[in-house]
């Protein structure tokens, strides 16, 4: 690997070179890469042309260490917080939420141009993730054979690729290393200045082929391993957005000593920018300050279980080669409420409705609270409006992961821990 003083880096006020196309538009003639959507882009790798229901996607639980950073939580200080981006209020889908980074796959991402800037290794580097346990199955977004979808790039590194592309995007933060990796990060000094990064920002915003050309003009590579397989969630059939949008979505985690340098939103897909530990995002919920999707509340519950950002790493970094299932909730609507049942509650079936063609509902005249009486094996998000959420699991966990702490976001003190 070259010493770090004799990396590449752009001059002062250089730009993006002529072959990134500065707009989405400009690819006439040959000229540039071609713009999302057009027949030359789905032409740079294929995705998975099978999916009719849904589009692939990947975010970024980005955690960053705030050491002696006074609690706004009862459940006591954590040295570190999260990155959320609050959606446009003109947002197709989930107006307005807080979300983590994230954005669906592009072709760009499965681009076999990747493998010129990526170690020749095996899975780029990436460890090997273990056989699902007996009974189980490994997730189809990271299962699926891409190479026989004409993408000589495994999906592992594909979707990290996505998530660390959109990150930079919506947020405006980079995370390379030296060199092809795996090596430390590219310290920020080594960045370009900031009128260069935010022209380079809007032209991958533009044009996601682009990201690749700015990592090779840094002479850096994506830091693809410093992200952690965590989850994986698939939009209900019940809550798809306008046009019956529906994704299918590889939650990674990755952890960083301190916040980077020069975040900030886009103005355009991202209205603002926090950051909070899990506990106080929870109370932010509650006290309708914010407003976050299920999924992202279960894993701020599940992520109260580490106060310490080393635990986390620690626990993620080791957790991670264990793999993940897909979870797809299934509504269950109930005289006064709703219940997203997840994989292992005694009510979730047993051949859910993954595609919505059987147009199959479930719903009951039972209240929630029975429903609770009588059930005794949980896994399951009780839902009265979109501030009021509650997570009920007594199940064993898969994959060597965590259950989330069981919080109630009613006001009240039953069953929970805020």
């Amino acid at each position: 690997m070259p010493a770090l003083s004799r990396l590449p880096r752009a001059s002062p006020g250089a730009g993006p070179p002529r072959g990134c196309s500065g707009s989405s538009r400009g690819a006439g003639g040959g000229a540039g890469p071609p713009r999302r959507g057009s027949p030359a882009a789905l032409r740079l790798a294929k995705m998975n042309p099978r999916l009719r229901h849904w589009r692939e996607a990947a975010t970024l639980l980005l955690a960053a260490g705030t050491p002696g950073r006074p609690p706004r939580s009862p459940l006591g200080p954590f040295d570190y917080e999260l990155l959320l981006l609050r959606r446009s209020s003109r947002s197709g889908f989930m107006p307005g939420a807080h979300v983590f980074p994230g954005g669906l796959a592009e072709p760009a991402d499965f681009s076999a141009e990747w493998l010129g800037l990526l170690p020749a290794s095996p899975h780029c580097g990436l460890g090997a993730v273990k056989p699902p346990p007996p009974g189980c199955s490994r997730a189809p977004i990271f299962a699926t054979d891409r190479e026989s979808l004409g993408s000589r790039l495994p999906g592992e590194v594909a979707f990290r690729i996505c998530a660390l592309r959109e990150t930079f995007e919506e947020a405006g933060i980079l995370l390379l290393v030296p060199g092809r990796g795996p090596a430390p990060p590219l310290p920020a000094e080594r960045l370009p200045p900031a009128a260069e990064l935010g022209e380079w920002r809007r032209r991958v915003r533009e044009d996601a082929s682009c990201f690749l050309r700015l990592c090779r003009h840094l002479g850096c590579a994506p830091n693809i391993w410093a992200l952690h397989e965590w989850s994986n969630w698939l939009t209900p059939v019940g809550r798809a957005g306008p046009g019956g949008r529906r994704y299918d979505t590889a939650f990674y985690l990755c952890c960083l000593q301190q916040r980077p340098p020069h975040v900030s939103q886009d103005d355009q897909e991202v209205t603002a920018v926090l950051w909070s530990s899990p506990a106080e995002a929870i109370e932010r919920f509650k006290s309708q300050e914010i407003w976050f999707p299920p999924p992202q509340f279960y894993e701020f519950c599940r992520l109260c279980n580490f106060s310490s950002l080393e635990e986390l790493q620690q626990f993620s970094s080791a957790r991670a080669l264990e793999g993940c299932e897909r979870w797809m909730p299934v509504m269950l609507s109930a005289a006064d409420g709703a219940i997203q049942l997840l994989p292992g509650d005694e009510l979730y079936p047993e051949d859910p409705d993954y595609t919505g063609e059987k147009k199959i509902t479930m719903s009951t005249d039972k209240k929630v609270e029975d429903l609770m009486r009588e059930g005794g094996v949980f896994h399951r998000m009780v839902m009265k409006d979109i501030n009021n959420l509650a997570i009920y699991v007594n199940i064993q966990a898969k994959y060597k992961h965590i259950n989330p702490l069981m919080i109630k976001c009613d006001n009240s003190d039953c069953n929970s821990r805020l």
